[in-house]
């Protein structure tokens, strides 16, 4: 039987109920849309999948997972939350509660730990806006056994990680994450249907990691590092950044004018791969 939650009423209940009070400084905004919910559902394709929630809050989206998915294992680092949630969840059998901060944790132990990898498994979340940016990198960086992460974030953060290139949010954050997979804007929420309403409105992406990457390269962290040096003054030129960044400046124009660019161009006019010749070009001279 599905547990009563996801709606204001329900929500307000719980709060009431358990004294509980939403504390900001973990980024909680409770989802009320029924509709919204089962649509992330839907663009997360969870059907017979384990999929990892973080911040599941008062259970307004775990409810939906745990309807469809093989089994959930849910992140929550508020303290006043556990004793909710295990009550909620009771009587679910494919749910597991880790009271843990996600940034903090061994992600590969944790996925040994609860899952026995005969099934997909998939990220699906409502993230806490303000690390939003810091538990997708960790997670992208640090396995490569979540296969698609169907998150809910602040829409212009949404904007900037699918952005392509020539496009004014088009940054370091938008090659970093799609080196490693392919990312698209699946839904559009209205802040209306948060408790309590946020300042931004938000959308849904979903990100599908590659299964072959076609931008592998054998120097990856330096390649991390050479994009954020690219894009830390954005009215620079590419080669004035690198340079910045302590780059030998000739040796980035001679790529440049191989790659036919303009010596003037900007970091925001390169795709990934170009990002990954550049590192290449520099680390093989």
């Amino acid at each position: 039987m599905k547990s009563k939650t996801g709606t204001v009423e329900a929500i307000n209940a719980l709060l009431k109920d358990n004294d509980f009070f939403i504390k900001k400084k973990f980024g909680q905004n409770f989802i009320t849309d029924q509709n919204v919910l089962t649509n992330i559902v839907d663009v997360a394709d969870i059907e017979d999948c384990d999929v990892i929630e973080i911040g599941p809050g008062l259970g307004s989206l775990t409810v939906h997972l745990l309807e469809h998915a093989h089994k959930v294992v849910a992140f929550e680092i508020d303290d006043d939350l556990i004793p909710i949630l295990n009550k909620l969840f009771a009587d679910y059998d494919n749910f597991d509660l880790v009271h843990q901060d996600i940034l903090k944790v061994d992600i590969e132990e944790e996925l040994k730990k609860h899952f026995d990898f005969k099934h997909k498994i998939c990220l699906v979340a409502n993230l806490p806006y303000y690390i939003t940016t810091a538990i997708i990198l960790k997670l992208l960086s640090e396995t490569d056994k979540i296969k698609s992460y169907t998150m809910m974030m602040q829409d212009e953060v949404a904007d900037r990680i699918c952005s392509r290139p020539d496009v004014k949010d088009y940054n370091s954050l938008s090659v970093a994450i799609q080196y490693r997979a392919s990312a698209k804007k699946v839904l559009k929420i209205s802040r209306n249907i948060f408790i309590p309403k946020p300042n931004v409105d938000s959308a849904v992406i979903r990100l599908d990691l590659y299964d072959e990457s076609p931008y592998k390269t054998k120097y990856e962290e330096e390649f991390f590092k050479l994009v954020r040096v690219a894009f830390a003054q954005r009215r620079k030129t590419l080669v004035n950044n690198m340079k910045q960044g302590n780059y030998d400046k000739e040796k980035v124009l001679e790529f440049i004018h191989q790659k036919g660019f303009n010596e003037a161009v900007r970091s925001e006019e390169l795709n990934v791969r170009d990002f990954v010749e550049l590192t290449e070009f520099l680390e093989d001279k």
